[in-house]
């Protein structure tokens, strides 16, 4: 029986602090950071480029570029719903792409039940904006999180933290046959899944699940396992060993999540193992806005350059290319000949920023799939690529830059 000195919003309160904690997802920053890691006016520029990016999206090279949710894509030359109203790309000229930035839905702690292999109506996406009719309003031309509400954003963190505890019905519709059918429909050839390790106490083993559920799907063609270690765990080092025995080419790293400094001296030794093995490192990268704020200090640009200046033989994927520290990223990336730059989440003005100052070459394309539908992404590099002159630009971002950075791997 409840107790009556503590009312039922306060106990689910309770609960929802408790599993975030669980999961590393919400953990209070009871420390200060040195000035040299995070200071005021780090805080303060985060607030300002949010502002920017309110006064000036739309008014980009581009223009003003809203759909009603992901179905409203529809609206684009390239694409049409098909007879149960989903999105399909139909122009036969689009590539098949390569994304080399996915997930499955993910059971972890207590490992609720999770059927990586079911069949589902639709895809609830995470950041789900075709679950009312109309879709909710998708700008193109913001930072893609710029799109959602309050209560959408409440809703991923809600959403998330199931994932953990009781189940999460959105994570039963991100599945393996669910994501090839969006894919099929996107025209994305293949796909690369990057698990996190959390760092939890048991039920950490994503890369277990997904590339169990991969094998038994026998869809190791299409979809390609990467794999995680925390960067903090004693036996980083063999883990990573370990993953890449098992045919692993590229290791998840995400200095948010697991709450670390890219640059942190302790993280030489792994990237020195990585480049032996011949690995290409994908960092999360940057500030994304809506994690939670003790964990931003981890993602600014300037505590990555000293991985991309220590190791110039070791291939680094920004991914997010910076989320809303875009900026600094990617003048990071046009110093480094290592750093590729991940374009999810980017608006279309900074994606055309990306193609007229940093190396086109090193461009990858990511969706970040199931936080988002697969063509929020493509539309942008479609609108971007859309003059007959940028059309072998459309092919390397798509696909042939992925086909360069992971030799072998992809199944032609």
């Amino acid at each position: 029986m409840p107790n009556p000195m503590y009312p039922m919003r306060s106990r689910r309160q309770f609960l929802l602090g408790s599993g975030a904690a669980a999961l590393g997802l919400a953990l209070p920053g009871c420390d200060s950071p040195p000035p040299q890691r995070y200071a005021q006016a780090d805080i303060e520029l985060l607030a300002q480029q949010r502002a920017l990016e309110e006064q000036t999206r739309g008014r980009g090279p581009y223009g003003r570029h809203v759909y009603p949710g992901y179905r409203g894509l529809a609206q684009l030359p390239w694409f049409d719903l098909d007879a149960n109203g989903a999105l399909r790309c139909i122009d036969d000229e689009v590539p098949y792409s390569i994304d080399v930035h996915c997930h499955l839905g993910m059971s972890v702690l207590f490992r609720p039940h999770l059927d990586l292999l079911a069949t589902t109506p639709r895809v609830k996406h995470l950041l789900d904006c075709d679950g009312s009719t109309p879709g909710c309003p998708l700008d193109l031309d913001t930072y893609i999180n710029g799109n959602f509400s309050r209560q959408a954003l409440d809703y991923l963190t809600t959403g998330t933290i199931a994932q953990g505890l009781w189940g999460s019905e959105s994570a039963k519709t991100q599945t393996i046959p669910n994501l090839l059918r969006e894919m099929d429909a996107m025209r994305v050839q293949h796909a690369m899944l990057l698990p996190i390790k959390l760092g939890l106490p048991f039920g950490d083993q994503l890369f277990e699940d997904w590339y169990a559920a991969v094998n038994t799907a026998q869809e190791a063609r299409r979809l390609h396992v990467g794999f995680s270690t925390h960067p903090h765990a004693d036996d980083a080092v063999k883990k990573m060993r370990r993953g890449a025995a098992r045919g692993g080419r590229v290791i998840k790293l995400h200095p948010t999540v697991q709450r670390f400094y890219p640059d942190e001296p302790a993280l030489m030794d792994l990237y020195a193992e990585a480049q032996t093995l011949g690995l290409v490192v994908f960092f999360h990268g940057g500030r994304a806005g809506i994690e939670p704020e003790s964990s931003h200090r981890y993602a600014l640009p300037r505590h990555y350059e000293a991985a991309l200046a220590e190791f110039p033989n070791l291939q680094f994927i920004l991914g997010h290319a910076g989320a809303r520290d875009s900026e600094a990223m990617i003048a990071l990336a046009a110093r480094y000949d290592n750093a590729w730059l991940g374009i999810h989440g980017q608006s279309l003005t900074m994606l055309e920023t990306m193609i007229q100052s940093t190396d086109v070459d090193r461009l990858l394309f990511g969706t970040d799939w199931p936080f988002y539908h697969l063509g929020a992404s493509l539309a942008k590099v479609l609108i971007t690529t859309a003059n007959p002159e940028r059309k072998t630009l459309r092919q390397k971002i798509l696909r042939d830059n992925a086909i360069r950075l992971f030799p072998g791997l992809w199944d032609e």
